[in-house]
């Protein structure tokens, strides 16, 4: 009986691992977002576990009173957090490419009653917004799927304030996880300087702000 439980497990994690290499070599060479209908699967409790919602607005530096962006709202749960953070003098502006993923941000703020959550379907790479608008920058287990993320950093160089702070946090579970030398060199190339960094190889969070313009 043990025998048989104990070939089951390592079948079962057989299975994930050579998953999880299949998936990470497709989405090595294709970046796209995340389905929509899997934003509920991602948003599981051993990742809560692991990146508790009511501990990134601390981990990010986020503040009342700050005016915010998120990259990648998923379903909406950390965008909460954050609102609830900046409080009514704040405001968060959270966006996607997905049409599906802002809606269901939109109805999730209602159900919330929050009004400080503005929610809009954006391409990164041309972000609509003004220059040095952003107190801060963030997002979670995101810019690895975005393509040419070179590119998008320079936007966030952009729309972030001389005093801004863009944040990332990755986990390994992710299959788009950077490693933290790739992501330090992207922004490094876009004129961000390393301001902290915070956990491991499984789950990390670091946080630039602007060096001087190249």
């Amino acid at each position: 009986m043990i025998s048989t439980i104990g070939q089951i497990i390592v079948w079962v994690f057989l299975f994930i691992l050579i998953s999880q290499l299949i998936i990470r070599l497709i989405r090595h060479y294709y970046k796209f977002p995340i389905p929509g209908f899997m934003v509920d699967i991602i948003d599981n409790p051993l990742r809560r576990k692991i990146q508790p919602p009511c501990e990134m607005p601390d981990l990010f530096g986020i503040e009342p009173g700050m005016i915010v962006l998120e990259v990648g709202p998923g379903n909406g749960v950390y965008t909460v957090e954050s609102a609830r953070r900046v409080g009514t003098s704040g405001k968060v502006i959270t966006v996607d490419i997905q049409p599906k993923v802002i809606q269901r941000l939109i109805t999730r703020t209602i159900a919330e009653s929050l009004t400080n959550i503005t929610g809009n379907i954006v391409n990164v790479h041309h972000l609509p917004y003004k220059d040095g608008i952003f107190d801060a920058i963030y997002m979670i287990a995101v810019i690895g799927e975005i393509p040419n993320p070179e590119k998008a950093l320079q936007e966030f160089y952009r729309v972030l304030s001389p005093s801004g702070t863009l944040a990332f946090s990755e986990l390994l579970f992710d299959p788009d996880y950077p490693m933290v030398k790739t992501l330090t060199k992207w922004a490094d190339q876009a004129n961000f300087v390393l301001r902290s960094k915070q956990g491991n190889f499984l789950v990390y969070t670091l946080v630039f702000e602007k060096g001087n313009q190249k």
